[in-house]
C-alpha cells in the first residue's frame, strides 16, 4: 500500500501537549507513525495518509483503537473514519478556523465517555406474544383454517409489529432508568432491525455504574427485548458538527 508525501489521515483533535500513545500505529499497510499536527492551544493527530484507503477491518480497528489510546490520557475531538486532509497548512488553517469552539468541545468532553445502546426484538419471545396479543392469535388460527399468501402475509406483519412493541416498551423503561445517569444523549442512525438506537454521554465516575444498570435492565428485560451495550467509546456523538471540517472524505481508489 503505497502512502500520498503530503495527505495526512486525521484521528482527532486534541489540546496541544497531549500525549501520544506510545508505540502506537495508525491506519495503512504498513501502519503509519502518529504525530501532532499543532497550532496554539489545540493539535491534531494524524499519520501519513495510504493512497488507497478503504474500510478494512484492520484500519477500522487502528483508527478507533487509536483514539481509545489517546482518550486515556484525555478529551479528544474524534473524526469519522476516511477523513483526510491535503497537507498540514490545511490541518493547522482548521484548527486556527474554529479554535473556541474546539477548544470548548474539548472542555465538554473532559472526563466523559460514549456508551451506545440499541434494542432489537427477540424472535424467540413469540410464544408469549401469541398469548398476550389477541390480534396475533387470530390472525394465526386463520392462517392455519386457510392458508395462503395474504394470511401469511397479514400474520408476519402483525409478529413483526407485535415484537418491536415488546421491545419499544422495554428499552422505554431502559432509557427512563439509565438517563439520570448520563449528562445527555443523542439518538443514533437507524439499524436494520433495530427498534432503538441511543448514545449516552457519561461521566467517566459513573460508567461502571451506568454499565451495571444496562446489564440489570438486559436481565430482567431479556424475554422482550435483545439491549446491546457498546462501550466506552469515543464520543463521536457528542461532538459540534464542525468535526468533519477539518478533513476531506477520503474514497480514492
Amino acid at each position: 500500500m503505497t502512502v500520498h508525501s503530503r495527505h495526512l489521515y486525521v484521528y482527532g483533535i486534541v489540546r496541544a501537549g497531549h500525549p501520544l500513545p506510545p508505540g502506537r500505529r495508525g491506519v495503512g499497510a504498513p501502519p503509519g507513525r502518529l504525530r501532532a499536527v499543532r497550532r496554539g492551544s489545540l493539535a491534531a493527530v494524524v499519520s501519513p495518509s495510504p493512497e488507497r484507503l478503504l474500510a478494512r477491518r484492520r484500519d477500522l480497528l487502528a483508527h478507533q483503537d487509536t483514539l481509545l489510546a489517546l482518550a486515556d490520557h484525555g478529551p479528544v475531538l474524534p473524526m469519522r473514519f476516511g477523513m483526510v486532509a491535503p497537507d498540514e497548512q490545511a490541518v493547522t488553517r482548521r484548527l486556527a478556523e474554529d479554535a473556541d469552539g474546539h477548544l470548548a468541545a474539548l472542555e465538554r468532553l473532559t472526563g466523559r465517555v460514549e456508551f451506545n445502546l440499541k434494542a432489537f426484538p427477540v424472535e424467540d419471545s413469540l410464544a408469549d406474544l401469541v398469548r398476550e396479543d389477541p390480534t396475533v392469535r387470530r390472525l394465526r388460527e386463520r392462517a392455519r383454517r386457510r392458508p395462503g399468501y395474504e394470511a401469511s402475509l397479514r400474520l408476519g406483519e402483525a409478529i413483526a409489529t407485535g415484537l418491536g412493541r415488546r421491545a419499544a416498551e422495554a428499552v422505554a423503561e431502559t432509557l427512563r432508568r439509565l438517563t439520570p445517569l448520563a449528562e445527555s444523549t443523542a439518538p443514533g442512525p437507524e439499524v436494520k432491525g433495530c427498534v432503538r438506537n441511543v448514545s449516552f454521554l457519561v461521566p467517566v465516575a459513573a460508567q461502571e455504574r451506568f454499565a451495571a444498570s444496562t446489564a440489570r435492565c438486559a436481565g430482567e428485560f431479556r424475554h422482550l427485548a435483545d439491549l446491546r451495550l457498546t462501550g466506552p467509546l469515543p464520543c463521536f456523538s457528542f461532538v459540534p458538527s464542525h468535526r468533519d471540517s477539518a478533513a476531506d472524505p477520503a474514497g480514492r481508489s
